[in-house]
């Protein structure tokens, strides 16, 4: 009897071209971590390799694999990745792989940025929006939040676009893959947990200048001239650091 393929869950395509998979997996660099880890392996296209783990919340896609992948059963945890303690069950460095549910893939880099000591790498296939939005640079209107918090301690690479028709079934748009590479910068020359409450506060009012959005958030700070009457969009990684200095300086005098 052929096996029942899982059905389609958490707003996840399945990748059917195996060509598009090798490319995902050849722009791993897997001798670089202690272990990979694929969520949502759906129906095993991407799965590959020892020291491999795979993380699936759909029971009917962990039976799939368990059926036609019986080597990787051990290896296999069924659950939700964004409840996953990555530190707790991963005792070295990790690279994480994936084709990644659309309505879920900011809160899965959310979780990459908790747990930003441990995972080397993310090479992963997302909405290109998304993926633009992740890798732009300052100056643009899709940079935000997601870019300047990953782009803080990872280097970040658009590698390609993936167009509807390789998944079942198509999605109404284009995905791309990107690589994330852990920098090395271990710690931020700021006070990390004000950072993100500043690069949040700034981006949640886009349309303002910062000294108007900043002070929503902080109502007391006054901002110097070399940053009041910017847009979020115009600032660095670099340029936040500053600000968070600034702000923490004031907050403190």
């Amino acid at each position: 009897m052929p096996a029942v393929r899982p059905k389609k869950q958490l707003g996840q395509h399945f990748l059917n071209d195996k060509n598009i998979a090798a490319r995902i997996v050849d722009s791993v660099k897997a001798d670089r971590s202690d272990y990979i880890l694929e969520i949502g392996p759906g129906m095993g296209v991407i799965t590959f390799g020892n020291k491999f783990y795979a993380a699936e919340v759909d029971s009917e896609s962990v039976d799939y694999l368990k059926r036609m992948l019986p080597p990787l059963t051990p290896n296999l945890i069924q659950g939700d990745f964004l409840e996953l303690n990555l530190k707790h069950k991963f005792q070295g460095t990790l690279a994480i792989i994936g084709n990644f549910p659309y309505n879920i893939s900011s809160q899965i880099f959310f979780k990459v940025l908790e747990n930003k000591d441990s995972v080397n790498e993310v090479v992963c296939m997302i909405q290109k929006e998304v993926a633009q939005r992740i890798s732009e640079k300052p100056g643009t209107k899709t940079y935000g939040i997601l870019s300047v918090l990953l782009q803080a301690y990872f280097d970040i690479k658009y590698l390609f676009t993936v167009n509807e028709g390789v998944f079942t079934p198509p999605p109404k748009v284009k995905s791309a893959v990107i690589r994330l590479e852990r920098n090395s910068v271990s710690k931020l020359n700021c006070n990390e947990e004000l950072f993100i409450k500043v690069v949040k506060a700034g981006f949640n009012q886009r349309r303002k200048t910062l000294r108007n959005s900043i002070r929503s958030v902080f109502h007391n700070v006054e901002l110097s001239p070399r940053f009041s009457e910017l847009r979020p969009e115009r600032l660095s990684v670099k340029e936040f650091i500053d600000l968070t200095n600034e702000i923490e300086s004031q907050m403190n005098s």
